[in-house]
């Protein structure tokens, strides 16, 4: 198969219907729209309008909050990490930074930083140092020989 042979399978698409077209095309005249009101007209806007009842978006209850200035991290597990250290893709001997994590390819981008959770196993020893960390990861490469330093530079909030 080639370029050029490609095709949408058959009735996979509709040609666009043209209306106002004349009688002839079923779609003349008013174009489908019917005779006088307001949606016979352009310029209408009625989505949510319910006839003067209380619209449905407004009657329902209104919950949470969204941080504006929020922190989002990229998330990663132990049990990732070490399959990346068996995988030989990064160097357990070294310090594992972030910059380390993005370059092997574990983590796409640091976003606000890098976070460890600590799902999974962890085998050896590892010198991690990231932005974030959940306690039970800290206590998980801890446990293995390890340690796990968060900096303190997004600490602070």
């Amino acid at each position: 198969m080639k370029l050029n042979e490609l095709r949408d399978n058959a009735g996979a698409t509709k040609p666009r219907k043209r209306v106002g077209r004349g009688p002839g095309s079923g779609m003349g005249k008013t174009a489908g729209r019917g005779i006088k009101g307001q949606k016979s007209r352009s310029g209408v806007a009625i989505k949510g309008y319910e006839g003067g009842q209380m619209p449905l978006y407004q009657r329902l209850p209104k919950r949470g909050f969204n941080k504006p200035n929020r922190k989002k991290y990229a998330v990663v597990n132990l049990g990732l990490i070490q399959k990346f250290v068996d995988a030989k893709k990064i160097d357990a001997g070294q310090p594992i930074t972030e910059d380390v994590l993005v370059e092997s390819g574990l983590v796409r981008r640091k976003l606000d930083g890098i976070r460890v959770l600590a799902k999974g196993e962890i085998s050896g020893k590892l010198t991690l140092e990231v932005t974030g960390a959940s306690k039970s990861a800290v206590e998980a490469v801890e446990k293995a020989g390890g340690s796990l330093n968060v900096t303190t530079a997004q600490a602070a909030e």
